[in-house]
């Protein structure tokens, strides 16, 4: 299943893509705020694929290849996977771009369609993006693809406090989908 946007196009990734996961994982920028995400091997790298490979099979979606129309580089990842949250299934959304991506909306473009994909095709689950305190450009791409601040799940997360963005999630105080401040 594949996903188009104006300027993207979000394909199931494929062995071929290795190389790009080692790529833009191993770049020091990329993984800033999730140093535990960062690689630094081929090995590693595949082990991401089979990882990514594997919920595909069993799920039928995931984590997506984003590409430009006008490029067969691939720029960056993005998608969504079956993950625990608490006593909850939901959708973790995760979106990780080449710095020479960044600054130009295509992380937000990229989470938009999926938001938007895993509303239809999902909406028995909640969707949520867990982002760094620190990490203003992600959060930014969290609330750009509809997801709101949910302060009150806020957590440890593997490389420190994670703040808590979500869509669906019930049950939400009111005032939550307050997003200006």
């Amino acid at each position: 299943m594949d996903l188009d946007t104006a300027r993207l196009s979000l394909r199931r990734p494929a062995a071929a893509d290795v190389d790009a996961i080692l790529r833009i994982h191993r770049d020091p920028r990329t993984c800033t705020h999730n140093p535990s995400d960062a690689l630094a091997t081929r090995n590693e790298a595949e082990a991401v694929f089979g990882r990514w490979d594997h919920h595909w099979q069993r799920f039928g979606f995931g984590y997506w290849v984003v590409r430009r129309h006008d490029s067969a580089m691939p720029v960056g990842f993005a998608g969504v996977k079956l993950v625990r949250f608490g006593e909850r299934r939901v959708l973790n959304l995760f979106y990780r771009f080449a710095p020479p991506a960044w600054g130009h909306g295509l992380a937000s473009e990229a989470a938009t369609a999926i938001v938007a994909w895993a509303t239809e095709a999902l909406p028995e689950y909640a969707i949520l993006a867990r982002v760094r305190p620190d990490n203003v450009a992600s959060q930014r791409v969290a609330l750009k693809a509809g997801l709101v601040r949910a302060p009150h799940l806020d957590g440890p997360g593997d490389d420190g406090l994670d703040w808590i963005f979500t869509s669906g999630w019930p049950n939400e105080p009111a005032g939550l989908h307050d997003t200006q401040s």
